[in-house]
């Protein structure tokens, strides 16, 4: 019988379309509450990764965040503008530019403390599915990662 192309281009029979439609319903739960602080949601993971280490290059950014940094400079740009980064050239190497969140950009995270808690809430999946879920994704992102080297 061999390949089917037209069985295997059915939407339902796509592994992204299911990824693509989760990640916009989940990203899009963020939106109300992210409103509330002047932030999109990749200035949020961007600020995530910002609070838990402050100081850090826009290539460690990148790479935590799996984000280029054509995609990550407007991002800075706009939040240097907002007042919550600023950006500091390294004195070990001048071409590694360094950012660090000001005393506005810190105190956001206070702001943002419950964010986690009802976006969790928005979402119907029981923890231990949550989890595997979690699990799954994070396989995938390793073996795609493993797979660019």
């Amino acid at each position: 019988m061999g390949y089917d192309y037209k069985e295997a281009m059915k939407l339902e029979k796509q592994l992204c379309f299911p990824l693509y439609a989760a990640a916009r319903a989940v990203t899009g739960a963020y939106t109300p509450y992210l409103k509330e602080l002047n932030l999109t949601y990749t200035q949020y993971i961007v600020m995530l990764v910002l609070w838990e280490k402050d100081g850090i290059t826009v290539g460690e950014i990148c790479k935590k965040l799996m984000l280029d940094s054509g995609t990550l400079s407007p991002l800075l740009k706009k939040m240097k503008v907002l007042g919550y980064i600023e950006k500091q050239h390294s004195t070990d190497d001048e071409r590694a530019v360094l950012i660090y969140l000001t005393e506005q950009g810190k105190a956001l995270q206070e702001q943002a403390k419950d964010i986690p808690l009802k976006v969790g809430q928005c979402i119907k999946l029981a923890p231990e599915k949550a989890k595997q879920l979690y699990s799954l994704l994070y396989e995938l992102l390793k073996a795609k990662d493993d797979e660019l080297r």
